[in-house]
């Protein structure tokens, strides 16, 4: 049974291109949290607000993206979301201009609605791109794409920002210059840096441009789940839908589960250069081990997918949400490198993660409630907003009980990699 069937190749290739844009946004901005902490004298808490915009955008945007495919199509939902995710990049450039920490969380905000709707159109149109018997492992397949946009970002990240920024200078004893300085020293550093944060996501909103005219030449077919009669656009069969949803329990705990994953991954790579910098390592070195992390990701994205053919799903699932859970305990319990390699191992398991509970959550859903189905799911993204301030205020305390608070801290992804793994044995028993 072939995974893509040769009438849909143009367009699943096109839309799995999507997946690496959106990567891409995700992982550079990442580390911004730790260059916006020492840039604009923040606490980690205050700081991780970049990730509370950034993922709350998903969270206020899904459902509208939902209703407006279920509306139109999922052509439009694409193009829509393109042109959002252009706008909120090129609000970088007044965002610089103001030097303003809230204008550049807000641009995030706005950028991540595009993504919404990238997200919410995206996933559940590559499950129904052929046989439903195989659409979890396709939907893997397509989601392999997405690290390699991260692996891109965190590059520019690693390469292009975090080395230039004047803000990160550190004595011989490893410790920052920037707070030493004088105001007026300050403000200088401070309009270079922001330019150097700034021109990615200028040079990103053009690509985006670029891309959102490819896909309105491409044709995109309509598939058996890619349309829907218009009697599905009344608030009635809206409510219907999502009664239908919440009764599924699989669905419903899916959506539970994903929360917590997402939250943890936000937090694991987050929060690494924090990490690090309690070992007195500088942020763009620090950034080298996000981007090992983000290979070891790749790699476990290409191996799960290879595994399901063989081994179940949702088993797998369980298997890596325990070993996930294991090293995120030798990344709260040990302090040094040894620790710091436990935290970037968790990022090979939580590799299939995402698109295996996507995939499970929605594979009793009916076709006429994909679609909102799918937004929940990434509504739950919202996990990744809620989550990081909550580390940022532990790390904020330096120690506790005399250990490091960032290793410390490391016990919220843990309790996340233990309900992925319930959620994984649960499903699985469900549906036995």
């Amino acid at each position: 049974m072939k995974l893509v069937e040769k009438k849909y190749l143009v367009p699943f290739v096109a839309i799995t291109a999507l997946f690496a844009l959106w990567g891409f946004a995700n992982d550079i901005t990442n580390p911004m949290v730790a260059a916006f902490q020492t840039l604009m004298e923040l606490s980690a808490a205050k700081a991780s607000l970049i990730q509370f915009a950034f993922y709350g955008g998903y969270a206020t945007m899904a459902i509208p993206a939902a209703l407006f495919i279920r509306k139109y199509s999922y052509k439009s939902g694409i193009l829509l979301g393109l042109a959002l995710y252009a706008i909120g990049a090129l609000l970088f450039i007044p965002a610089a201009s103001r030097q303003s920490f809230t204008f550049f969380c807000f641009s995030l905000y706005i950028l991540t609605f595009g993504l919404a709707f990238l997200e919410t159109t995206a996933n559940p149109f590559i499950l129904s791109l052929g046989d439903k018997e195989n659409a979890t492992r396709r939907l893997n397949l397509a989601q392999a794409f997405n690290p390699m946009g991260s692996l891109a970002g965190m590059a520019v990240a690693s390469m292009v920002v975090l080395p230039n920024l004047l803000s990160d200078k550190r004595d011989a004893a490893g410790n920052i210059i920037f707070p030493m300085l004088t105001e007026a020293e300050k403000a200088n550093i401070r309009l270079h840096d922001l330019a150097v944060i700034r021109d990615p996501y200028v040079a990103l909103g053009i690509v985006v441009i670029i891309m959102m005219i490819i896909i309105a030449i491409v044709k995109v077919p309509t598939t058996k789940n890619s349309t829907l009669s218009t009697t599905l656009n009344s608030k009635l069969s809206t409510l219907h839908s999502i009664r239908r949803l919440w009764s599924n329990r699989v669905y419903r705990e899916g959506v539970f589960a994903q929360v917590f994953y997402v939250a943890a991954q936000i937090m694991v790579w987050t929060f690494i250069i924090q990490y690090a910098d309690n070992l007195r390592i500088d942020k763009a070195t620090a950034q080298n081990y996000n981007i090992i992390a983000m290979c070891l990701f790749l790699c476990g994205r290409f191996l799960s997918t290879w595994l399901m053919k063989y081994v179940d799903g949702r088993r797998l699932l369980t298997v890596f949400g325990i070993l996930a859970a294991f090293c995120s305990l030798g990344a709260i319990l040990i302090v040094g490198k040894a620790g710091l390699y436990c935290l970037i191992g968790i990022s090979f398991f939580m590799s299939l993660m995402f698109p295996t509970i996507y995939g499970t959550a929605l594979e009793k859903v009916s076709l006429d409630d994909a679609s909102l189905g799918a937004a929940f799911l990434v509504m739950a993204i919202v996990g990744g907003a809620l989550m990081p301030p909550l580390q940022g205020m532990i790390i904020d305390c330096g120690t506790i009980c005399g250990h490091p608070a960032v290793n410390v801290s490391y016990a919220l992804p843990l309790i996340c990699f233990i309900v992925v793994a319930i959620y994984g044995s649960h499903s699985r028993k469900i549906n036995v």
